[in-house]
């Protein structure tokens, strides 16, 4: 039966750090890399029964696979502190362990919930991640805010749902799409690329109308509406950074 150490990078997620932790129940171990919170975090997460370690922010993949080094298992199950594993999930992986698979990683649909409701549509479900994985045969790769995990070898996948708490209000999606555009013009600078005004056009429509009309954002009623307006927005605020440069 193989162990797994569940992995949490944080910073100032005290309101959040306890449930993230008690939803990993099924790990044999928790490991929280904290990067300088200024609040109970790391005294919150260690009440919880994980152990906490120190370490400057240097980038979320260097952080992520630091923590996976750190585990004294080689199967990992990654979590960030705005995500839950649901009951159904966590039996799932319990069931797993007694009659693992040979396979380098496992996926699992993802479920947002946003505004009151969690969404079914709008392009933000299933959104299957893989976040249970061996490290000796999976890594974390990229950056800025695009990370997400190299496996070498087969991906089982998994039915029960990861719940995601992405946003705790309107106000803060607003902030968070401000920072990652930043986050992701400068990637795309680095990376050599210069703006173009016709995707500045034509981005943020075709986005929106992705969002809302060809992955039934409708379904979703006002909700997905405005998470078609933030795509659109995000792009908008992408593309601009990257050609006023």
């Amino acid at each position: 039966m193989p162990g797994i150490t569940g992995t949490i990078i944080s910073f100032n997620e005290e309101p959040r750090i306890a449930e993230a932790i008690a939803s990993l129940s099924f790990c044999d171990e928790v490991i929280v890399v904290d990067s300088g919170s200024t609040d109970r975090t790391r005294d919150i997460a260690a009440a919880c029964g994980a152990r906490v370690i120190s370490r400057e922010w240097p980038g979320y993949s260097i952080q992520k696979n630091f923590a996976a080094g750190e585990a004294k298992n080689d199967w990992i199950f990654s979590i960030d502190s705005d995500e839950r594993v649901s009951m159904e999930l966590a039996d799932e992986i319990v069931r797993w362990k007694k009659a693992p698979a040979d396979v380098s990683a496992v996926s699992m649909p993802r479920r947002a919930f946003y505004l009151g409701r969690w969404i079914k549509h709008s392009g933000w479900y299933p959104d299957r991640k893989v976040r249970l994985y061996d490290r000796r045969r999976g890594r974390w790769t990229g950056d800025f805010v695009h990370e997400g995990l190299t496996v070498d070898g087969r991906i089982h996948g998994f039915r029960g749902d990861l719940l995601h708490l992405p946003y705790r209000d309107w106000r803060d999606h607003a902030e968070r799409v401000e920072r990652y555009t930043l986050l992701a013009a400068n990637a795309a600078l680095a990376a050599g690329r210069s703006g173009n005004p016709l995707t500045l056009a034509l981005g943020p429509p075709l986005a929106f109308i992705k969002a809302f009309v060809v992955q039934a954002g409708f379904l979703d009623g006002w909700r997905g509406l405005a998470i078609a307006y933030m795509g659109a927005r995000y792009v908008f605020q992408r593309e601009f950074r990257i050609l006023r440069r």
